[in-house]
């Protein structure tokens, strides 16, 4: 797909376009995206290859915005090929308007440096913030099916109760502290306090 035409621009004139280039493995070739940015102007471009969408370790990317200055733009061929998801894209998104940096996407015709782009910002907070709902929603919807059904909920217990009871009575009959005991049973103090506590307000229950 060939980009669009570029919009009309409202950015200082001596604003700077930083390019940033990424395919996800080392057979494919960056040749297009470098060929497309040059064409758009960028005077740097960044690169990462063989870098996957999904992956967080994009070294050019995070030195393409370490580059950038107020009044930059940030300029990829598509979208895909600076955020891992619509939630990691809007939080780039809001970082820029907070660093007062442009961004443009080729493909896509997206430029906030435009009156339309600018929509742009608010469009991508409200997808990424409907699809954290989601997510929330479907947790707390998992997390009740589970409790209905007598599942237990959190982290399963690291030390039994046979062993926590033994502690107990170790306890109880050196008058040892929890610290005590955690040394003795080489396990942590922390570890250890939370199991008691368990085990004490099942006793209670």
């Amino acid at each position: 797909m060939r980009p669009r035409s570029r919009m009309i621009r409202t950015v200082p004139s001596d604003s700077r376009m930083i390019g940033y280039a990424r395919v996800s493995t080392s057979g494919q070739k960056l040749d297009m995206q470098i060929d497309a940015l040059n064409r758009a102007g960028c005077t740097a471009i960044f690169s990462d290859h063989g870098a996957s969408g999904a992956s967080t370790d994009r070294p050019a990317l995070q030195d393409a915005l370490d580059a950038l200055s107020p009044g930059d733009t940030l300029v990829v061929y598509k979208l895909d090929r600076l955020g891992r998801s619509v939630s990691h894209l809007s939080d780039l998104l809001t970082w820029f308007k907070d660093e007062a940096v442009h961004f443009c996407s080729l493909t896509e015709g997206i430029d906030t440096a435009t009156a339309g782009g600018k929509l742009v910002f608010h469009v991508f907070a409200a997808v990424a913030e409907f699809q954290r709902d989601l997510i929330r929603e479907n947790t707390i919807s998992g997390l009740q099916a589970a409790k209905a059904r007598g599942s237990r909920l959190g982290r399963p217990c690291v030390l039994d109760d046979a062993f926590l009871s033994e502690v107990q009575r170790y306890m109880t009959e050196t008058g040892a502290t929890v610290s005590e005991a955690a040394r003795r049973f080489a396990v942590p103090r922390t570890t250890l306090s939370r199991g008691l506590g368990r085990v004490s307000c099942g006793t209670a229950a």
